[in-house]
């Protein structure tokens, strides 16, 4: 099939890549010049493992281009998966799905199209698509025959692991109530659901994976699973932190806990680690969109509401401890080990590393940090702050105070601490992830501080 995918960011360049692999003629739009020539030379202007790899492996089928007349005049499928940040108020900004929305409709001419909307949107934004889209179309095509339906396929994709969950999902969603749109989606998927392809060899698929599950619903429903599904995950990992704190209160030990709350299988062990809390593009801006969209019909979402302030607690928590640990902060070198809001990403938004810094800073702090992969993404989006950047984790460990573990990249298990802890002036750890072995850190002479459990 004949697809093009509107925005290249995370979403849009994961599914097109995939949908790529798996058969289709894929053309990707983006009004981003710089981007499209990086992506023309094979080269991901995001970091996530293997993407590089997929491209190259689909790149008979995939095109680059900020031509919205070449991408969308012919496709079949046309995704919309542009950028929905949020305001202030905590609605998503729309105007980038607007501008897409009135593209599309000046441009398609194929005799039917699924128009479907990836980004994550307000519940009934596929409505006002469509209309947006429709005024567009006849406005520049007042003789053209083409039928167009709009439907909601939300993402559910973990960076860092995004292609797993491309290629091995749980499951693909489709909103409509066109029943052919509906079709044209299943047979857009159906190498997925059935686990036809052959996976690439550095992408292996799960053992006794078999199927993926295909859902259909209304588009408003389609709309809400995305933010409850969200919205949930983001719960269970604040409720865990909720626990944690108790745990340090009656001296139980949270990985004890998370475990034996994780082997009920009504609940399940993801998400349940306790520790800074979580960040990114998605938990944030979705469960803001969400209490958002309860006030406009008068309903207060009053427990996604907890769910983001014990989230931003736990950012404050870090500040504390360390108040608590050196007693003045002023004039006192802290180091960051990890700026990326999660492992296996160079993605910054929402960073907790970024929020706990700048209330260190605003304290007279001076933090120095360092990322194994988003260290030049960071000189960049943070060029603003007061933030000092190492060229390795064991700078950051030089003449420190104390150092905060906030990113648990794999890469910081090995580093030798025995070495590290005379290079402090305290030899203070904080880790912000439970992720690093406590008798290792005694042992190389450290004081260490973890969430949830008696240090």
């Amino acid at each position: 099939m004949k697809v093009a995918i509107i925005g290249t960011g995370y979403v849009g360049l994961t599914t097109g890549v995939t949908l790529a692999f798996l058969g289709h003629d894929v053309t990707c739009l983006d009004v981003d010049a710089a981007k499209i020539a990086q992506l023309n030379q094979g080269i991901s202007p995001i970091y996530e493992p293997h993407l590089d790899e997929l491209m190259a492996a689909s790149r008979s089928r995939l095109n680059f281009t900020t031509s919205a007349k070449d991408a969308l005049s012919q496709a079949e499928v046309i995704f919309i998966a542009v950028g929905t940040p949020s305001l202030a108020d905590g609605n998503p900004n729309l105007a980038y799905l607007k501008s897409a929305a009135q593209s599309v409709g000046e441009h398609i001419q194929s005799p039917y199209v699924v128009i479907v909307n990836k980004s994550t949107v307000p519940i009934g934004s596929g409505n006002w698509v469509e209309s947006l889209v429709r005024d567009a179309f006849r406005a520049k095509n007042e003789n053209s025959k083409s039928q167009f339906v709009v439907a909601s396929n939300p993402e559910f994709l973990r960076e860092g692991s995004a292609l797993m969950d491309m290629l091995f999902a749980d499951r693909v969603v489709v909103g409509s109530d066109d029943e052919k749109a509906v079709s044209v989606m299943r047979k857009l998927y159906q190498p997925l659901i059935e686990q036809t392809f052959t996976p690439p060899s550095f992408l292996p698929r799960p053992e006794n994976f078999k199927m993926v599950n295909f859902l259909s619903s209304d588009l408003q429903s389609a709309e809400l699973i995305k933010y409850a599904a969200n919205a949930f995950l983001a719960l269970k990992i604040s409720f865990i932190n909720e626990i944690s704190e108790l745990s340090e209160k009656v001296g139980a030990d949270i990985t004890h806990v998370a475990k034996g709350i994780g082997l009920d299988s009504r609940i399940g062990n993801k998400f349940l680690q306790a520790g800074l809390g979580w960040g990114g593009s998605c938990f944030g801006k979705d469960t803001a969109a969400l209490i958002s969209t309860g006030k406009e019909y008068g309903l207060p979402m009053v427990i996604t509401q907890a769910a983001k302030e014990v989230n931003t607690r736990q950012r404050i928590r870090m500040v504390e401890i360390l108040a608590s640990e050196l007693k003045i902060l002023k004039g006192r070198k802290i180091g960051i080990l990890g700026l990326a809001f999660k492992p296996f990403t160079d993605d910054l938004r929402d960073a907790p590393a970024l929020d706990v810094a700048q209330k260190l800073i605003d304290r007279g702090a001076k933090v120095v940090g360092f990322d194994p992969i988003a260290m030049s993404r960071a000189k960049k989006e943070w060029a603003d702050s007061e933030i000092q950047f190492a060229d390795s984790a064991e700078a950051v460990f030089e003449e420190a105070d104390a150092v905060v573990l906030v990113t648990e990249w794999p890469e910081f298990l090995d580093l030798d601490f025995s070495k590290l802890s005379k290079d402090m002036r305290n030899a203070l750890m904080l880790d912000g992830r439970n992720h690093l072995d406590v008798a290792v850190l005694k042992k190389a002479g450290m004081k260490v501080i973890t969430l949830g459990r008696s240090s």
